[in-house]
């Protein structure tokens, strides 16, 4: 066993254990925020470490540790600590809970890093059961009404997801004899095309693993809680679960399904097009639901749908390239990146103008350009990312996306995502609209702490960055795709 290589993740036991134990003696919450950072900064410095170096399996071949793992990570771990700069605004809410409030942040984040490292079927369902049991509590944290319906809603859904993705990962053991991913790929092989199709318990048990997995991504038809649950949950949880969970799970798919079912190539095929089909279905679903919402954080939560419909367009160019190929695996995790940044910004600007109007509502947003320009044009920014326009990330996101799905014969879902693009131009530039055009309510400014501010820079500055020069990230995500390699 090869402890070191699990440094990263015991950083974030040992980090929310101290951040547990301080709640209950310090009187001044806000070193919790600052304990928490610094072991998520603590953790990203011994993942940078390991970048680039050999691939690695630990645990009798549970986890692996390679630049996969790795790219994950780092966005997992850049995702939290964004999200507790914006909560130090928001976290006055629930006052005698932040030590609980950050513990479980780092440990869902660490749930999450476990799910983009794990190469077998038992110790995934482990990683995601700690990753959602956290969200679950989270959730409900604000204990009024609408949160813990949310959480309630939020908790049914997500335990029979669970049983749907453990049924099919039950029926792949059965077939196979094997729950760890290289070994199901190997005695998939050996079977005959004819083999496979009398095995229709193997092909159910693939089709109840997209079902699972789409409940995790928000991807249509499991999207029913998305709109509720991002309504009632805390703003700062809400951004935390539209990005880190998405990413998450777009993570462990395309581990599971190009690792285990990535060959004989017919196969690959069948899945690319049933996740063309979902993203079809999914873009349109989200942005045509978007459209009528009034309350911001149920627009953005119809809009993660449109996102992640977007994002499986990447997934089926995954399924109908072949293995040699790593551009449409590289532009899955460069748009997770960019789609982070741009979602991480926009609420952190959402969380100082709620708190200030006491409002979700879009109406209420009123002529915030001119009591709080900045926030309005953080917000801006972010808003056009989503629709993908220049000089934003999300421009050369879905770039690299579509480009990758016409290479690959997807020009009809091509067609269909950029017609989904200009309908969500609607909904975006509304609320734009009305911070800009709109006439203010008041004519108070709108105050936010120096870390919210902070968050907010960091997610605009990237947002900006990775429209313009994203050369970088991209090479990133190629080196972290080259590892699925055969």
């Amino acid at each position: 066993m090869n402890l070191q290589l699990f440094i990263p993740e015991l950083c974030l036991i040992a980090c929310a254990i101290v951040v547990i134990l301080l709640d209950l003696v310090i009187q001044r919450k806000g070193l919790l925020a600052i304990v928490s950072i610094a072991g998520l900064v603590v953790s990203a410095g011994f993942t940078i470490a390991m970048w680039g170096g050999n691939s690695q399996a630990i645990f009798n071949n549970m986890l692996a540790v390679d630049n996969f793992a790795l790219f994950f990570k780092l966005l997992f771990l850049g995702i939290a600590a964004l999200v507790i700069l914006a909560s130090t605004d928001y976290v006055s809410k629930f006052t005698r809970f932040q030590g609980e409030y950050y513990a479980l942040i780092l440990l869902s984040t660490l749930g999450m890093m476990l799910m983009a490292a794990t190469t077998e079927l038992i110790s995934l369902y482990v990683a995601l059961e700690l990753t959602s049991i956290s969200l679950y509590v989270l959730v409900g944290f604000l204990k009024d009404p609408k949160s813990s319906e949310a959480s309630l809603k939020y908790l049914l859904l997500g335990a029979i997801a669970s049983a749907v993705l453990l049924y099919g990962m039950a029926l792949i053991f059965g077939f196979t004899g094997k729950t760890q991913l290289g070994e199901i790929a190997q005695v998939i092989q050996t079977m005959s095309l004819s083999g496979i199709l009398d095995s229709p318990g193997l092909i159910l048990g693939i089709v109840l693993l997209v079902a699972g997995f789409g409940f995790k991504i928000a991807a249509v038809p499991f999207q029913m809680w998305v709109p509720d649950v991002y309504e009632g949950a805390p703003t700062p949880v809400t951004a935390y679960l539209s990005v880190a969970s998405k990413a998450a799970g777009f993570a462990i798919i395309l581990r599971v399904f190009y690792s285990a079912f990535g060959l004989p190539q017919w196969l690959s095929l069948d899945w690319g097009l049933v996740f063309a089909v979902l993203a079809a279905i999914g873009m349109t679903v989200g942005n045509v639901t978007a459209l009528p919402q009034t309350n911001i954080k149920r627009m953005l939560g119809y809009s993660s749908i449109a996102q992640a419909g977007y994002l499986m367009v990447g997934l089926a160019a995954v399924g109908l390239s072949p293995v040699t190929d790593a551009v449409g695996r590289s532009a899955v995790l460069f748009f997770l990146a960019s789609y982070a940044l741009t979602n991480l910004g926009a609420f952190t600007a959402i969380i100082a103008i709620s708190n200030k109007v006491n409002s979700d509502l879009i109406e209420d947003y009123s002529g915030m350009g001119k009591r709080a320009p900045l926030l309005a044009l953080g917000l801006t920014l972010c808003l056009i990312s989503l629709i993908g326009m220049p000089p934003a990330a999300g421009f050369i996101a879905k770039f690299y996306i579509f480009s990758g799905a016409v290479q690959h014969g997807l020009l009809w879902l091509v067609i269909i995502a950029v017609l989904n693009s200009v309908i969500s131009a609607y909904y975006y530039l509304r609320v734009v609209k009305v911070m800009w055009l709109g006439k203010p309510v008041s004519e108070e400014k709108v105050p936010s702490s120096g870390a919210l501010r902070l968050a907010l820079s960091v997610s605009c500055l990237g947002v900006l960055l990775l429209g313009i020069i994203p050369g970088f990230v991209m090479k990133l995500a190629e080196a972290a795709a080259k590892i699925f390699g055969f």
